[in-house]
C-alpha cells in the first residue's frame, strides 16, 4: 500500500489552507446558514492530491431503472477504496434486482449516489455518500459516511469513531434527549445503538459530532433531513483514537479562500461555443460527444484526440468538474466544447423547475469558474426531457442536445464493438454518444478516428453542425440532419 504517497497528498492539502468550504449537507445553490450546528465543512476535492472518480451507471435500455453511482478513489487508500467500491456494486446489484422486471413506465425508477468529503487530513478522511432513490412517487434520500485512518491504513464505518458498544449506547441516549425536544414529530425512541441509525456521522468545525438520519427513518418523510449535533464536551469521552483524530482535524480546519477563477484560453480554437471554420453544409461533419466525466480516463482521451487532431464535445457532471478542474481547463484550451450534464446526473424530467434550475445553474457556475465560459448546451441525463426541462433550459439560455448514434458503451464492452457501432451509425451531421468514464470507450477512439477520417469525415463540436443558423435555447437537438424548426421550442 502506498501509504506515504497518500499521506503526502493529504499533508499538502493541510498546508494549502485545508481546502474546506462551508456547505449544507444537501445544499441548494447559494444557501448557507453558518449558525446551523449540523452543517459540516466539506473539503474541496480539487485540493486533494491523488483523488479520482469512479462511476457505475446504466439506464439506456427500455426495461428496468436508471442508475448513476459516483464515488471517489484515493491514491494509497486501498481499504477505503475497496469499501466504497463494494458498497457501490452492492447498491447497483440490489437496485437491478428490484427493477429487473419492471415494465417500461414513466417516470422510471432511479438510483443516484453522489459524494462529498466530510474530512481529508493526515489524521482522518471521510467520504459522505448521499443516496437518492425514486420509486414512482417521490425521492427518498439516505446518507452513509465511511472513514479512513491514513496512519493505520484501515477503513471503518461511522461507528468506528466511537470507543465501543458502551460509547455507542451513551451516544444513542444523548441523541434521544435532543430529539425529544422536537416534540411528537420525531420518533426519538426509534434511535437505538443497533442497526443503521449511526451510519452517517462527522464533526462540525466546533468538534461537535453531527449524527444524520435518513428520510423517513425517525420521522415523517416530509421532514426531510434530520440531524443532531452532540456537543464536543459530551462526545469527546466516547471517541476512539480515530474519532479523536477526526475531531481535532475538524477543529483545526478553517474555510479556504475563494476558489481560483480562470480566464478563457487565448487560442481561438478554444472558443468553441460558436460555429468554427468548418462549413458543415458542404463538409462531412460528425460530432463525437462524451458524457459523465471528467473521469479517470479523460486525460488519456484528450491525448488521443490531440494526436488525432479531432475536436469533441464533453458533457460534464458538475460534481466531477469541482474535483477535476485541470482536466476541464485542458478541454477548453485544446479546442473542445464543455457542455452541462447536470450536477449529480439525476433525471431532470422528474424534477420541479426550481430543482432543474439549481442543478443546471450550479453546474454552469462550476464550469464557468474553471474555464471562464458558461456552457450553452445541456445534455439531460439519460436523454430524458420534460416540458419543465425545456422551459428552464430556454430561460437559462441552454440548448438541449441528445444523440442519433448510441455506441452502447454504457457498461464498457469491447472496444472494437464500440468502434463498430460508432462507425456504422455515422452519417453527415451525426451526434455520437459515448462516455469518457469507461476505459473501453477511450480504447475505441483511435479506431473511430482512423476509420471515420478514412470515410472523409471531419470532427467538430456540436454547435458547428448547425453553422450560422446556430442553436436555440430550449430546443431539443438530436442530429445535425434535422430540418430547421422540426423540433418545437415548447
Amino acid at each position: 500500500m502506498h501509504k506515504s504517497r497518500f499521506l503526502a497528498g493529504i499533508a499538502l492539502l493541510a498546508l494549502s489552507a485545508s481546502g474546506c468550504g462551508l456547505a449544507t449537507a444537501s445544499p441548494e445553490r447559494g444557501v448557507m446558514v453558518p449558525a446551523e450546528p449540523t452543517l459540516i465543512d466539506f473539503v474541496d476535492p480539487a485540493t486533494v492530491v491523488g483523488l479520482s472518480m469512479q462511476t457505475l451507471t446504466e439506464g439506456h435500455s427500455l426495461r428496468g431503472g436508471y442508475a448513476h453511482i459516483n464515488y471517489p478513489e484515493f491514491a494509497g487508500a486501498t481499504a477505503l477504496n475497496d469499501e466504497l467500491r463494494a458498497q457501490a456494486e452492492r447498491q447497483l446489484r440490489d437496485f437491478r434486482a428490484r427493477t429487473r422486471n419492471v415494465e417500461p413506465m414513466s417516470p422510471r425508477p432511479e438510483l443516484n449516489v453522489d459524494w462529498q468529503l466530510a474530512a481529508a487530513s493526515p489524521e482522518a478522511v471521510a467520504v459522505r455518500l448521499r443516496t437518492g432513490e425514486f420509486q414512482g412517487g417521490s425521492w427518498g434520500n439516505s446518507t452513509r459516511t465511511s472513514w479512513f485512518d491514513p496512519r493505520t491504513g484501515k477503513a471503518a464505518g461511522s461507528t468506528g469513531l466511537l470507543s465501543g458498544k458502551a460509547a455507542l449506547e451513551r451516544l444513542a441516549a444523548l441523541v434521544r434527549e435532543q430529539l425529544k425536544e422536537r416534540g411528537n414529530e420525531v420518533r426519538s425512541d426509534d434511535v437505538r445503538a443497533g442497526g443503521d441509525a449511526f451510519d452517517s456521522m462527522a464533526f462540525n468545525r466546533d468538534g461537535d459530532l453531527v449524527v444524520e438520519f435518513d428520510d423517513c427513518q425517525i420521522g415523517a418523510c416530509s421532514l426531510g433531513r434530520l440531524a443532531v449535533a452532540v456537543p464536543a464536551g459530551q462526545v469527546t469521552p466516547l471517541l476512539s483514537a480515530l474519532g479523536r483524530q477526526a475531531q481535532t482535524s475538524a477543529r483545526e480546519a478553517r474555510p479556504a479562500g475563494d476558489t481560483p477563477h480562470f480566464t478563457p484560453a487565448n487560442s481561438p480554437d478554444a472558443v468553441s461555443n460558436q460555429a468554427g471554420s468548418v462549413d458543415c453544409a458542404t463538409a462531412k461533419c460528425v460530432a463525437l460527444t462524451f458524457d459523465d466525466g471528467p473521469g479517470p480516463y479523460t486525460g488519456r482521451l484528450l491525448d488521443l484526440l490531440k494526436d488525432g487532431q479531432a475536436r469533441a464535445t464533453f458533457f460534464a457532471v458538475g460534481s466531477n468538474v469541482t474535483a477535476q478542474p485541470a482536466l476541464l481547463r485542458r478541454m477548453s484550451m485544446e479546442g473542445h466544447l464543455v457542455g452541462n450534464h447536470s450536477w449529480a446526473h439525476r433525471d431532470l424530467s422528474k424534477q420541479a423547475s426550481s430543482k432543474i434550475a439549481d442543478s443546471l445553474g450550479k453546474t454552469g457556475d462550476a464550469v464557468s469558474a474553471v474555464i471562464g465560459q458558461s456552457p450553452t448546451l445541456v445534455r439531460p441525463p439519460y436523454g430524458a426531457v420534460s416540458q419543465q426541462v425545456r422551459n428552464v433550459s430556454r430561460e437559462m439560455g441552454l440548448a438541449l442536445v441528445n444523440w442519433d448514434v448510441d455506441t452502447e458503451d454504457e457498461h464498457g464492452g469491447k472496444a472494437e464493438d464500440i468502434a463498430d457501432r460508432a462507425v456504422q451509425g455515422a452519417q453527415p451531421g451525426a451526434i455520437i454518444l459515448m462516455h469518457d468514464i469507461h476505459r473501453e470507450t477511450v480504447d475505441a477512439v483511435p479506431d473511430i478516428l482512423t476509420r471515420l477520417r478514412g470515410k472523409g469525415y471531419t470532427f467538430v463540436t456540436v454547435p458547428e453542425l448547425y453553422g450560422s443558423a446556430g442553436m436555440q435555447a430550449g430546443r431539443l437537438y438530436r442530429s445535425g440532419n434535422e430540418l430547421p424548426g422540426k423540433q418545437p421550442l415548447t
